[in-house]
């Protein structure tokens, strides 16, 4: 008989319904899921709009590439990054294409990440025995409450980056192997293998993440015969993880550069259109094991370069070595104690397990990179231990544990206040993330389009015409004019015949006034090698309204950070057409092979702080003043020059330039030198040996 046959059974299933709604509503997690979201809504909401520098160097871009087939038409156009995996962006620029407002995108994006706060409510109440309901629910509640404030979570909330979003999915692999534990089982180790392998592949530096949680596989109950079983189930999920996320976008990059994963391993797979040197960011990584072991309470300071580029001060992880340490000292001092009971043993277990997981995790992540964006999944796990560690050794003491508690939670909020700094307050419109506008005549003709710069601004190639193609000339890995790199783009310039332009940012206080092609000289140094060069009377004005941003400017040697006009509401673009200079690309300029070997021999000195080593110069100057020829060092975020006689040499996130010598010393044979990487880089010139 049918429902419509049978009214009687309508009210029954709509009482059913009501009934498993009045649970839901009425649970503690509901309400703690609900405040949560409301939470990360409203701090995005506080913070203002986000336009921070990877948003417009390859966060949009990376969305755009992953809907887009961009391989044939586009050429290192965001820079190396504009290779990675970019699917975990695609949300972001589906928000971004719609036609919600900004303030609606960011609050959609800050509600999914919010579920971060969620996994670590769920990771505490498993540190808990389930005897105890209301210290459990205290622990779950304190836990995410302490995962909020992190002073690196917050400043992501509400924007493009995905370091959130995916690791959600690296804790959420975490949570479920917590739970097989204390519930063994193969399928949830197979699931947490499957997670933490789709978190690796869409950001890489999950990886350290899903090797660490092999530490945790250890402590499943069983013997060690079950044990491998499950490191082979979880190597085997974790690999089929990755391959299943990796493989359409890894086929194109096999395909167009015979790397899977290039740009990175290209040691391994050697594409000759990227350099084969290891690539390893060492802006974060201790220079010292002593630095490494003091690491914990570096971060508690609110200075820049400890864990991230700005002052984000952090209690979370000199607190937790605080209570490990003492909770070993107990467990010395109690030996021979009476057992806990089942429940206590098996909180005690997970505990355990997480702790000894989070101390592999914390020790691969500082060799690996140390940059604190990387680690929000272990600061939640931290925050879960904290709190659960903190009600584990003062459970005798409730009084004592409050007060801990408020001043441990007290102290790390008063560092938000006071001692972070946050992403610049950008005002809400009621309109899109931002708006470009471009003229009719470029609007209506695709064209291969030259950028020259650190910052890409590949924000706005999805607005240009389609069939567009884009090169980063002179971006974080500079393009040389012979080789690979010059038969790719030689092909490219090939293919758009006439039609070439080179795009410029206007940097200029007067940019809204201003109709002129700026730094004409170092877009000519720039394209000359090419065989192209700019036609100033030819040029296009491309507006964006809603950007106010911050850049790196290497329109001299030295780099200089600069900023829109203050209350300004528009960023401007020149578009000028490129004409060819001759039947091919130019001789060399006059005194670069001089300057090619003093750079040279600067790297062969002090290998540590210049890699990798031999990049493509960057050109400035002119032959009446001279010519300047420009370096820049990935790995190690380092810029060196020679220029008017000299070497020179400084870090781009500091403002002190260093010599180190004349140029045509350096020509002769590397100096002596006393090298190092320490804090902001060290290399000092020694004299001459007698």
């Amino acid at each position: 008989m049918s429902v419509a046959e049978n009214p009687l059974l309508l009210p029954r299933k709509r009482s059913t319904v009501f009934a498993t709604l009045n649970r839901i509503v009425t649970s503690p997690r509901f309400w703690v899921y609900v405040s949560c979201v409301v939470l990360a809504v409203l701090a995005s909401y506080g913070l203002g709009k986000e336009l921070l520098w990877d948003t417009m160097d390859y966060h949009v871009y990376a969305g755009f590439s992953a809907l887009h087939d961009r391989f044939g038409r586009d050429y290192f156009a965001a820079g190396p990054q504009g290779y990675f995996n970019p699917y975990a962006y695609v949300p972001f620029y589906l928000l971004l294409r719609s036609k919600l407002t900004v303030l609606e995108d960011a609050s959609i994006l800050a509600a999914l990440q919010s579920v971060i706060l969620w996994l670590t409510f769920e990771l505490a109440l498993l540190v808990a025995p389930r005897d105890q309901p209301r210290t459990r629910l205290a622990v779950g509640i304190l836990a995410a409450v302490f995962a909020f404030a992190n002073p690196i979570l917050i400043n992501e909330l509400g924007s493009s980056y995905a370091d959130i979003t995916t690791a959600e999915i690296a804790l959420a692999g975490w949570l479920v192997l917590a739970g097989a534990i204390r519930s063994p089982s193969g399928v949830r180790v197979l699931c947490a293998a499957l997670l933490l392998g789709v978190a690796s592949a869409l950001k890489l530096t999950n990886a350290v993440h899903a090797v660490s949680a092999v530490a945790l596989l250890l402590f499943i109950p069983g013997g060690w015969r079950s044990r491998w079983r499950h490191v082979a189930l979880f190597i085997s999920g974790g690999a089929v993880g990755f391959v299943l996320v990796c493989a359409p976008w890894s086929l194109r990059l096999e395909q167009h550069f015979g790397n899977p994963l290039f740009p990175l391993l290209n040691g391994l797979f050697r594409s000759p259109e990227f350099t084969t040197a290891p690539l390893l960011a060492y802006r974060f990584i201790p220079t010292s094991l002593g630095a490494a072991l003091l690491r914990p309470f570096s971060i508690v300071a609110p200075v820049t370069l400890v864990d991230v580029e700005w002052p984000a001060p952090d209690l979370r992880y000199a607190a937790l070595l605080l209570l490990l340490l003492q909770l070993g000292w107990r467990r010395i001092r109690n030996r021979g104690s009476s057992p806990a009971s089942p429940e206590c043993a098996a909180a005690t277990r997970v505990l355990t397990a997480l702790g000894c997981a989070f101390l592999l995790d914390w020790t691969l992540w500082l060799t690996a990179s140390g940059n604190g964006r990387y680690f929000i999944p272990m600061a939640c796990v931290a925050a879960a231990l904290d709190v659960a560690l903190v009600f584990r050794l003062f459970a005798e003491w409730p009084k004592a544990r409050n007060y801990l508690l408020a001043a441990i939670l007290g102290v790390q909020f008063f560092q938000l206040y006071s001692g972070t700094e946050f992403r610049a307050r950008l005002p809400w419109t009621h309109g899109p993330w931002f708006k470009v506008l471009v003229p009719a005549e470029l609007a209506s003709h695709p064209s291969l389009y030259f950028t020259i710069g650190n910052q890409t601004d590949s924000f706005i190639f999805p607005d240009l015409p389609a069939g567009s193609g884009f090169v980063n000339l002179a971006g974080e890995y500079v393009l040389a004019p012979d080789g690979s790199n010059g038969k790719r783009i030689e092909s490219l310039v090939g293919r758009y015949g006439t039609n070439l332009r080179v795009l410029v940012r206007d940097s200029r206080a007067d940019a809204a006034r201003e109709t002129s092609l700026p730094n004409p000289m170092m877009v000519d140094d720039a394209l000359e090698p090419f065989g192209l060069k700019a036609d100033p009377s030819r040029c296009s004005r491309i507006a964006v309204h809603g950007v106010v941003v911050e850049w790196l400017d290497f329109s001299s040697a030295r780099a200089q950070r600069r900023r829109s006009a203050a209350g300004a509401d528009a960023g401007y673009f020149e578009a000028c057409a490129l004409d060819r200079n001759g039947s091919g690309p130019a001789p060399p300029f006059p005194g670069k092979s001089a300057a090619d070997l003093a750079l040279d021999h600067l790297e062969d000195s002090c290998p540590a702080l210049f890699q990798p080593a031999r990049p493509a110069d960057i050109v400035g100057g002119d032959a009446a003043r001279g010519y300047v020829f420009m370096r820049r060092y990935a790995n190690t975020g380092m810029v060196a020059w020679v220029g008017q006689g000299w070497v020179r040499f400084l870090k781009l996130l500091d403002a002190n330039e260093q010599d180190v010598g004349r140029e045509r010393s350096w020509e002769k044979q590397p100096l002596r030198v006393v090298c190092g990487r320490e804090g902001h880089g060290f290399l000092r010139a020694l004299p001459p040996a007698t």
